[in-house]
C-alpha cells in the first residue's frame, strides 16, 4: 500500500544535497534526494570517491519520478566506473529506491522479489598490530561477542618490518615502511590523499606484477606461522577469509595460497587486479585455497569473464561500486546460475549497510556481509528507525518499514562528523541544476 498522501504517479525529484562525514569508518559522502512531495530518499557515495561523480548527475535526474529506478539508471550508468568511479550512480540509485519503498509504502527487499531470509550474517574486518596470536585473540573476541564469520589482513604489510622476508627494489622497503607509518597512523578518511605521493605510493597504485615486489621463503614462513598461530587461537570450525595479499606477482600468490591450504580458509580476497581473468584462472587451477574478488568491478558484465573462467568461489561486490541495489542483485543471481557464492562488501554508514541488508536478504546465494565500523561505538546513531544497536549477535535484522527502513538521519550526529573540507552539511548544489552534454552513446 503506497505511503498516506503520497502520489507515486507525481513525485519528481527537485533537488540532491551532500553530507561528508569522518571516521564512520572513513570518510562518508551521504546523499539527500528531495522530492516535490516531501518525502526524502538517502543514498551514499562510496568511501574515498568524490562527491562530484553524484552532483555531475543531478541536472539529468531533476524533473524525473524516482520510482522509475531502472529508466534513471540506464541514464545515468554510462557515467559510472572501476572502483570509486561509480561512487555517484551508485549513490543515487540507492537513493531511488529508498524513495520509491516509501511512495509504496513497502521495503526494497519486496520490490527486489521478496526475501531468503529474516537476518543477515556480518562479519568484520579485524585490524591488530600485534603478532599471530594477538591477532587470533581479537578474532576470538569477535567470536564471544557473537560473530559466526571472520576476516583479517594476511600480506606483505605484515613483513615490512621482518629482515630479510622481501624482496624488493633497492630503496623501497624504506620508502613502504614510511608510507605505512602515514596512513596507518592516521585515521580513515583524514589523509589529504594529495599528500600520499611518492615513490611507494605510486608502487602501492602499480598493478601487481610490474611492481618488483616478491615474498621470500621466509617471509613465507613468517605468514605461514601467523596463520598457525590465529588458527591456534579461534580453531578450525569457524570460516576465516584473508584480505590485503599486497602488490605481488601472481607466482608469489601460488605460492602463498599453497602455504595456506591446510588452515581452511574461507577465501583469499583480491590476490591480483580484478581485470586479470587468465591468472585467476592459473590461481585457482595451483590451489585448493578458494579465491574471491570482485569490490573494484562494476555493473554485471564487467563480472562475466571470471564468472565464466570458473576461477573464482565466491564475488564480492561493494553495493556502491557494482551499480547500486538492483545491479548487485543481478550479479549476485548471475552468480548462482555459474555455483559461486556472493558474500557483499561494506566499509561505510548505516546508509550504505542498510542497502546492503536489503539485497543480502532478497538474493538466494549470500553468504556474508562484511561490516568496517563494529569498533566505532556512534556508528549506528547516524541513523533513526532501526535497532540499537544494529548488529546483534553476529546479525542484523531485515528491516519491514517502508524503503531502505530509515525513519530519518541523526543530523545532530552529522553536524559533529563533519569533514573538514565540507563543514556545511546540505549545502546549496544550484550550481549543477544545468549542467549539460549530450550524452547519447550512438550516432
Amino acid at each position: 500500500m503506497k505511503t498516506a498522501n503520497i502520489d507515486p504517479s507525481s513525485l519528481k525529484i527537485t533537488d540532491m544535497r551532500f553530507a561528508d562525514i569522518d571516521g564512520a569508518p572513513k570518510r562518508c559522502t551521504l546523499l539527500k534526494l528531495y522530492t516535490n512531495q516531501g518525502l526524502v530518499g538517502y543514498g551514499e557515495v562510496r568511501d574515498a570517491s568524490s562527491r562530484t561523480y553524484a552532483a555531475m548527475l543531478k541536472s539529468r535526474i531533476l524533473g524525473e519520478n524516482p520510482c522509475n529506478v531502472d529508466k534513471i539508471f540506464r541514464r545515468i550508468k554510462q557515467f559510472g566506473g572501476e572502483s570509486r568511479q561509480a561512487g555517484g550512480v551508485c549513490g543515487i540509485e540507492v537513493a531511488l529506491w529508498d524513495l520509491a519503498g516509501k511512495a509504496w509504502g513497502v521495503p526494497v527487499w519486496q520490490m527486489l522479489g521478496g526475501k531468503f531470509r529474516d537476518k543477515i550474517r556480518v562479519y568484520c574486518d579485524t585490524d591488530n598490530d600485534g603478532g599471530g596470536r594477538d591477532m587470533g585473540k581479537a578474532l576470538k573476541a569477535r567470536m564471544d561477542s557473537g560473530y559466526t564469520f571472520l576476516k583479517m589482513d594476511l600480506g606483505i604489510e605484515l613483513l615490512s618490518d621482518v629482515e630479510g622476508a622481501l624482496s624488493a627494489p633497492l630503496g623501497f622497503l624504506e620508502k613502504m615502511r614510511e608510507y605505512k607509518q602515514t596512513v596507518f597512523s592516521t585515521p580513515h578518511g583524514s589523509i589529504d590523499p594529495r599528500a600520499m605521493r611518492g615513490e611507494a605510493y605510486d608502487l602501492f597504485n602499480t598493478e601487481h606484477p610490474f611492481t618488483g615486489i616478491h615474498i621470500t621463503e621466509k617471509g613465507l614462513d613468517y605468514l605461514e606461522n601467523y596463520m598457525a598461530e590465529v588458527r591456534g587461537e579461534i580453531g578450525y570450525e569457524v570460516p576465516l577469509a584473508i584480505d590485503h595479499i599486497g602488490h605481488i606477482p601472481l607466482e608469489d600468490c601460488i605460492k602463498l595460497a599453497r602455504r595456506l591450504e591446510k588452515y581452511n580458509l574461507a577465501w583469499i580476497e583480491d590476490p591480483v587486479p580484478w581485470q586479470y581473468t587468465d591468472q585467476y584462472v592459473r590461481l585457482a587451477n595451483s590451489t585448493t585455497s578458494p579465491i574471491a574478488t570482485g569490490e573494484d568491478i562494476y555493473l554485471k558484465e564487467n563480472f562475466m569473464p571470471l564468472l565464466k573462467s570458473g576461477a573464482l568461489s565466491v564475488i564480492h561486490p561493494d553495493i556502491l561500486s557494482a551499480g547500486g541495489i538492483a545491479e548487485t542483485k543481478k550479479i549476485g543471481d548471475i552468480a548462482e546460475a555459474h555455483h559461486v557464492a556472493m558474500a557483499i562488501h561494506m566499509a561505510e554508514s548505516p546508509v550504505a549497510c542498510m542497502a546492503a541488508v536489503h539485497v543480502a536478504a532478497a538474493t538466494r546465494n549470500f553468504m556474508a556481509l562484511e561490516i568496517h565500523s563494529v569498533d566505532v561505538p556512534w556508528w549506528d546513531s547516524l541513523v533513526n528507525g532501526l535497532p540499537k544497536p544494529l548488529i546483534q549477535n553476529g546479525y542484523i535484522s531485515v528491516p519491514d518499514s517502508p524503503g531502505l527502513g530509515i525513519e530519518s538521519l541523526n543530523e545532530e550526529l552529522i553536524s559533529q562528523k563533519l569533514h573538514a573540507d565540507f563543514p556545511e552539511a546540505w549545502g546549496d548544489t544550484s550550481e549543477w541544476d544545468k549542467e549539460w552534454s549530450n550524452d547519447r552513446r550512438w550516432s
